[in-house]
């Protein structure tokens, strides 16, 4: 089941952020291939308290409200010790008894690291560290097409295979001109156009100028070019002309000479460059018709959900699709190939035929990753055997996430229902197991001042949208936005980033950690009047404007 919004009475599925269902939703943890205990926390029973203050309401900042374990999300809070280890239990146990057998001795000795251990839902660094070498990395190399490379990754040096510029050019429009002037003018040499770019040109005598054009080949003999705008003709009455110039030319000047740029065989760019319009054009310069780049990733998307249309408006309990639409472009903006998104019902034999029936490398699915009804996510993967890698990440919202290997060199990224939810499965999982399998190196880390502070969960990680700021007293800051509860994409559609704010929150002015979204900075968050407006204190995270609602506490917008 995938959700776009909060829906009352499916708490359990696809990480919903509804409250009121008063079920208690397992979520524990089990034993990796890698020597971990992954898995999510379970919550209990739902209150109806006032939501908390501070940037959301669903940071869970101790003493702002409720206590955590209160409410029926997934996503919200850790239980006690003996109900997470009867859902590991319950809930894990048969991962592991598939018929593969899950653990291979290969990828155990692969992937275990001691520093991995770790028990409950896996710590979110960790999660993205996992995600990233869960693959060996990528397929074979090929040779490419200039307009198939483009995003692909180069798989050998780019080295120039001419000298760039190959021939001395001219730098201007101009005279290319033999000694120091004043010079005969030969029009002649050039005809009344005088040498063009991709023409021959023939040998220039001292005391000799002849017209040229930008990137046109300089003859033989020349020592300058003199720009047009400072030459003078003078026309000496006998069909001749002479070119004075008012100032010393300089020996060499606006010639650019062979072999400015690069030299035959010199390296340009290092394997693992990613392919821009930039290398495309360098490489073409430097004499390529094809580049050998590794190939990208197929990804196929499987969009979980009864309740979800693909048109309209919402009616009869039924939403929009909000994370087909963007899933694909954003996917596509990480190098991967992806078809159009597939709509499947919640059918537990439809999805287990959809993953098994799958030629991706990586089957990437949107809901049902939790333990309702109909969340059929984790009984698939047990039907196939596979092997699962993070079942849980501590981390708000997109706490039910999961990655699983379902075959050799393909797998499975499990994303909560929730569209903020799902932005930060596909950033903590899929983009770090794309970058692997795609050849890209890692993104520099980068750290940012907060602009306003930010309540943090007492034991996880909070992905929060943030739009850059001028700060008088921090310079540039990494700003939150309202709109950021699990259910809503309004905030990310205003952000720059996502500030990654540690257990406890963070303080205006403190160092976080910013994860770049794949479209330039700036492009939302500076539109209409108030969509990348900061969150200030004490604001709903809904921003000024009331909330209809049929509860009796204020909605969250979910946590998961």
């Amino acid at each position: 089941m995938a959700l776009g919004a909060v829906h009352p009475g499916r708490a359990g599925s696809g990480g919903s952020g509804a409250s009121g269902s008063g079920a208690t939703v397992p979520s524990g943890s089990g034993t990796s291939p890698d020597g971990v205990a992954p898995g999510g926390a379970a919550s209990s029973a739902a209150g109806s308290g006032p939501a908390s203050s501070g940037v959301g309401s669903d940071a869970g900042t101790p003493g702002s409200g409720p206590a955590r374990d209160a409410r029926t999300d997934p996503d919200d809070g850790p239980t006690g010790p003996a109900e997470q280890a009867h859902s590991r239990t319950e809930r894990h146990g048969h991962l592991r008894s598939g018929p593969a057998g899950n653990v291979r001795p290969e990828n155990a000795a692969r992937d275990a690291r001691p520093e991995d251990t770790t028990d409950g839902p896996t710590p979110w660094p960790l999660a993205r560290k996992r995600a990233a070498r869960a693959a060996g990395g990528p397929r074979p190399p090929e040779p490419s097409e200039p307009e198939d490379a483009l995003g692909r990754t180069l798989a050998e040096p780019l080295t120039a295979l001419t000298d760039l510029p190959p021939f001395d050019t001219s730098a201007m429009d101009g005279w290319a001109v033999s000694g120091p002037g004043p010079w005969d003018l030969d029009r002649a040499a050039g005809g009344d156009r005088g040498i063009l770019a991709g023409h021959a040109a023939t040998a220039l005598a001292d005391g000799h100028a002849v017209a040229i054009a930008t990137g046109a080949r300089v003859p033989d003999g020349a020592t300058a070019v003199l720009r047009s705008e400072h030459g003078e003709v003078h026309d000496r009455g006998d069909g001749r002309a002479r070119l004075v110039a008012p100032r010393a030319v300089r020996l060499g000047q606006d010639i650019r000479p062979r072999g400015q740029e690069c030299g035959r065989g010199e390296p340009l760019l290092p394997a693992g460059v990613p392919v821009t319009p930039a290398v495309l054009g360098l490489a073409a310069a430097a004499g390529y018709d094809r580049l050998t780049t590794y190939p990208r990733s197929r990804v196929e998307v499987l969009v979980l959900g009864d309740e979800l249309l693909r048109h309209g408006l919402p009616r009869e309990g039924r939403i929009r699709d909000a994370l087909g639409p963007m899933l694909g472009p954003w996917l596509r903006a990480l190098g991967a190939d992806v078809t159009a998104p597939r709509p499947l019902g919640d059918d537990a034999d439809v999805l287990h035929a959809a993953i098994t029936g799958s030629t991706a490398d990586v089957v990437l699915t949107t809901g049902g990753t939790a333990s309702g009804p109909v969340d059929h996510v984790h009984p698939a993967l047990r039907r196939i055997g596979a092997e699962v890698l993070v079942d849980g990440v501590a981390v708000r919202p997109g706490h039910p996430m999961l990655l699983a290997r379902v075959a050799p060199d393909r797998y499975l990224v499990g994303l909560p229902g929730n569209p903020l939810a799902a932005v930060s499965g596909l950033l903590t999982l899929a983009e770090p197991l794309l970058r692997t399998l795609a050849a890209r190196p890692p993104a520099a880390s980068s750290r940012t001042p907060l602009g306003a502070a930010v309540d943090g969960h007492p034991h996880d990680t909070r992905l929060v949208p943030v739009a850059y700021r001028d700060d008088p007293r921090h310079g540039r800051t990494a700003t939150p936005l309202p709109f950021h509860g699990s259910a809503m994409l309004r905030g990310i559609a205003a952000a720059d980033a996502l500030a990654v704010v540690p257990p406890g929150g963070a303080d205006r002015g403190d160092l976080v950690e910013v994860l770049e979204l794949p479209w330039p900075a700036g492009s939302a968050a500076r539109g209409p009047e108030g969509a990348g407006r900061p969150y200030g204190p004490g604001a709903h995270p809904g921003g000024d404007r009331p909330v209809r609602s049929t509860f009796s506490a204020p909605p969250t917008g979910g946590a998961a």
